[in-house]
């Protein structure tokens, strides 16, 4: 059982991920926009109020990263996480999660610029509907999560706050474009969740108008490929109509001086 929204980039990198291995799940889509995710029934699965979550053999999972080592060791076949390299994926795993935040502010500057921001009451039904624990012990990241919404409810995402996360990233993926330049894949000849996983943030930030191609090609390059298989494919192409508003309003920020190029100065 998985507990998914269709846009988050957790719940993308999960469901190529099960795609890949041809596991079979039963789907529970989680609509943010209603308030689902931060509601009592899905706390009462997730206390973090985050997607995606699992339920297995009766046991809740949590963490797109730790769905996904449980579950590569569970359906070893075909291997997404070399054996060989099981423990530096988990290190290099927590180095791209150690960017979701700025994954997100990204996001709410330049692609979903039109969500309104919780509101108070939003913020307190976050803060008391859960246990407000994991595994046993007091979450510190509700706190993480409310601080954020906070910050954008109060200023939105500033220009300083969107520079320090495309600088962020830009040292992130000059560093996958070395590593590309004489390998197919993140690491070496098979693809891995590490391919996954930073498929998705390229795909998020190229979205988002960052000029993926200009200052990376060689991952530019690699994430084309990626992304037009199937298993990819139908979990990270937007609906058309989507899409289209997208770029209008992209193209209207480029106009003004409001892009993401303008704005992180990567022109």
């Amino acid at each position: 059982h998985v507990f998914h929204a269709p846009i988050s980039s957790c719940s993308q990198k999960l469901r190529i991920f099960l795609n890949l291995k041809r596991i079979e799940w039963v789907s529970h889509p989680i609509d943010g926009a209603k308030k689902e995710n931060i509601g009592a029934y899905y706390l009462g699965i997730n206390p973090r109020g985050l997607v995606p979550a699992i339920v297995y053999d009766g046991a809740v999972h949590i963490e797109s990263n730790d769905i996904i080592q449980y579950l590569d060791r569970r359906f070893p076949e075909p291997p997404l996480i070399p054996s060989a390299y099981a423990d530096e994926v988990a290190v290099l795993l927590e180095h791209e999660d150690a960017l979701h935040l700025d994954l997100r502010t990204l996001s709410y500057r330049f692609m979903f610029a039109q969500r309104p921001p919780r509101s108070a009451k939003d913020l307190e039904s976050y803060t008391t509907a859960g246990s407000g624990t994991v595994r046993g012990k007091k979450d510190t990241e509700i706190g993480t999560q409310i601080a954020f919404h906070k910050m954008f409810a109060e200023q939105g995402i500033s220009d300083s706050a969107a520079r320090q996360s495309a600088s962020k990233f830009r040292e992130a993926f000059d560093v996958l474009d070395q590593v590309l330049a004489g390998s197919p894949y993140i690491k070496g000849d098979s693809l891995s969740v590490l391919d996954i996983a930073w498929t998705v943030y390229v795909n998020r930030l190229n979205l988002c108008g960052y000029p993926l191609a200009r200052l990376h090609p060689n991952l530019g390059a690699w994430s084309a490929s990626l992304i037009q298989r199937p298993e990819f494919a139908r979990e990270l192409t937007l609906p058309a109509p989507a899409l289209a508003e997208l770029v209008e309003r992209q193209r209207g920020w480029a106009d003004t001086g409001r892009s993401l190029e303008s704005v992180c100065g990567l022109l």
